[in-house]
């Protein structure tokens, strides 16, 4: 296919994606950091199973409802200084953390970091849209949700090894001010100029006036791309915030243990991530339906998913289970790698505000399952029910974009509100 004069040059497309994927990195392992920290807080905070399960969705208070606003703010200003400021903003909570010296400042400084965070994807799915067409979504997609697994795998490992030696207050400040140096290159080598949204020659243009957030917001596609991301937001974040404290308290592994049988499912995910994002976009390429492709990986892998969960919660052996949640970690993978893919090539033009819409309800799965898998652990003693829960919970995540998503086209927002 012959270069898309209306791209950016390969370098610079290169560029950019690279610090996306660092960023998403850093924001990962910032916001996962906690998970593996939580057993030495509770020690030092004495804190009770539903003080942890509120501790662990604080962060998802401000990040999800902030999401809207962040939509509006990078589909009309400059979204290169949107994400500065909110990744500064993110970096200096992450860095006030170690410094607090009771359960509310905890809280607030959680606050904070979703604060910071929310500006994250909108940006990243605006750059997106304007910097690569469809059928390169999926492999720049899969990349930077590579960095959403990578992250919290190595919050568990090295954060892990961290907290064993140091404290946890030492993996907040090395974590806080280590990461306000890649603000330096994305400064300095990212261009200041908003561009165009960008089509492939084969699909329809696209209006490129930016329709109202309410209109939006009114789309029947949102709504299906918002449940079905609440059903990954809440599975995911089940694993992200309770799989340390699970396999600790239910397979009896320690702290260095689970540095680095926690962080399994996590890198197996992003490898899986990224094959499928590449698979899904060679299969368009060579002239798939960007519909039944993509649609196909990620429900599949939904399915998937929800049955290896129940499976891992069932079995005594803990080489097993581990086996098992590596297998619906991989399986989340086919999901991830193609769900922005889909948002994107829909929204176009409304692409920070569809993204702040649907990472809105998407992390209000981040708030609820922390909540859920703190009190069924409190209620029954066991994580079986809250395994349950997560499996049914993505079941109707794949019933959703089934039933309201319409086809992986661009939206013809000036046509109304047609699906």
């Amino acid at each position: 296919m012959p270069p898309d004069p209306a791209l950016p040059a390969a370098r610079t497309r290169w560029v950019l994606l690279a610090l996306l994927v660092v960023s998403i990195l850093v924001n990962y392992i910032d916001r996962g950091a906690l998970s593996v920290a939580i057993p030495s807080m509770e020690a030092e905070f004495s804190l009770s199973d539903s003080q942890k399960g509120m501790l662990l969705s604080a962060f998802f208070w401000t990040y999800a409802l902030l999401q809207l606003p962040a939509g509006w703010l990078v589909d009309r200003y400059d979204v290169k200084w949107v994400y500065a400021a909110g990744y500064l903003v993110w970096t200096i909570a992450t860095a006030l953390t170690g410094l607090v010296n009771g359960f509310v400042l905890l809280i607030a400084a959680r606050l904070l970091l979703g604060i910071g965070e929310s500006a994250a994807y909108p940006a990243i799915s605006r750059l997106i849209v304007e910097n690569y067409p469809e059928h390169q979504r999926g492999t720049a997609n899969a990349l930077i949700d590579a960095g959403t697994k990578i992250g919290p795998a190595l919050s568990i490992l090295a954060g892990g090894l961290l907290v064993d030696q140091f404290g946890w207050r030492a993996l907040f400040l090395v974590l806080g001010v280590g990461g306000v140096f890649w603000l330096l290159p994305w400064i300095r080598l990212i261009p200041n100029r908003p561009k165009q949204v960008v089509v492939d020659a084969d699909e329809a243009p696209q209006d490129l006036q930016r329709p109202p957030t309410a209109t939006v917001l009114l789309h029947r596609s949102v709504w299906g791309t918002s449940l079905g991301m609440f059903s990954l937001g809440y599975v995911w974040y089940f694993l992200l915030t309770w799989l340390p404290s699970y396999l600790m308290d239910t397979h009896g592994f320690d702290l260095k243990a689970i540095a680095l049988l926690a962080a399994l499912p996590f890198l197996a995910m992003a490898v899986a991530t990224v094959m499928a994002g590449m698979a899904a976009d060679r299969l368009i390429t060579r002239g798939g339906s960007p519909t039944v492709v993509r649609k196909g990986f990620a429900l599949s892998g939904f399915v998937l998913a929800a049955g290896c969960l129940v499976a891992a919660s069932l079995v005594d052996s803990s080489t097993v289970c581990v086996a098992l949640l590596v297998a619906a970690c991989c399986a989340l993978g086919m999901f991830t790698g193609n769900v922005w893919a889909m948002t994107q090539t829909m929204a176009g033009p409304a692409a920070g505000s569809w993204t702040g819409i649907q990472n809105c309800i998407g992390n209000m799965g981040g708030v609820t399952s922390p909540l859920v898998a703190g009190w069924t652990v409190q209620q029954t003693g066991s994580y079986q029910t809250a395994f349950y829960a997560a499996a049914a919970v993505m079941l109707v995540g794949t019933a959703a974009y089934l039933l309201l998503v319409g086809p992986i086209a661009p939206v013809r927002w000036s046509k109304g509100l047609q699906a």
